[in-house]
């Protein structure tokens, strides 16, 4: 989650869901994030929190952008995921899922190369879907969970900044983005987007009109 955002951290989410607790998930109304407004997203987070075993992990911008040049995205993302998978089955612990399943992001020979040189490396009964949040229970509350961290990240992102702080990479992410790069520049930038985005110079460019 965040990964199309200049603003904001990248998040990840891991969550155990056993066959019991599945039409709860049903009956909190978890389905693909994507269906649903953010206000609902946050009811259903919070809830959830309460309710499944899960682990977050939020990169927030000022480390993404140390680790961002040593690094694709997607090698970001694939450690990202082995290091919540290997949080939630130590939580879980001696339980064990039948079965992992990754919101596929690429493909999986790519995604064990990403992690070969961990020390711990998540593989077994790991299994890969594309569009994983619409075909499984499990794979949607944690992307609910990911997007609340993320959207609670961006708000607290507000109060300390000053700026209303968006998601997303449009034309009005721009305008708040030269704004703060006319108060402190790129260190200023760097501590809440992810420098490497496109964003940067057009926001450099609108900051130098």
């Amino acid at each position: 989650m965040g990964n199309g955002s200049y603003f904001g951290p990248l998040t990840v989410c891991a969550v155990y869901a056993s066959a019991e607790q599945l039409p709860l998930l049903k009956k909190l109304g978890v389905q693909d994030s994507k269906a649903l407004t953010d206000t609902r997203i946050i009811t259903i987070a919070k809830q959830l929190l309460q309710h499944v075993p899960h682990s977050v992990i939020n990169l927030m911008p000022e480390k993404y952008n140390e680790v961002q040049p040593t690094m694709s995205q997607g090698k970001m993302k694939a450690l990202l995921h082995n290091q919540v998978l290997d949080q939630l089955l130590k939580k879980i612990a001696p339980e064990k899922p039948k079965a992992i399943l990754v919101d596929q992001f690429e493909l999986p020979s790519t995604y064990f190369k990403h992690i070969s040189d961990q020390k711990v490396q998540v593989k077994e009964n790991v299994h890969f879907q594309t569009k994983g949040e619409s075909h499984h229970l499990a794979v949607a509350a944690a992307s609910i969970i990911a997007r609340y961290y993320f959207l609670k990240t961006l708000a607290d992102m507000t109060s300390v900044s000053g700026y209303p702080i968006p998601s997303g990479a449009g034309a009005n992410v721009d305008l708040i983005a030269a704004e703060m790069y006319r108060q402190g520049g790129l260190e200023l930038l760097g501590k809440y987007t992810k420098l490497h985005f496109a964003n940067t110079q057009k926001a450099i460019r609108l900051a130098d009109r």
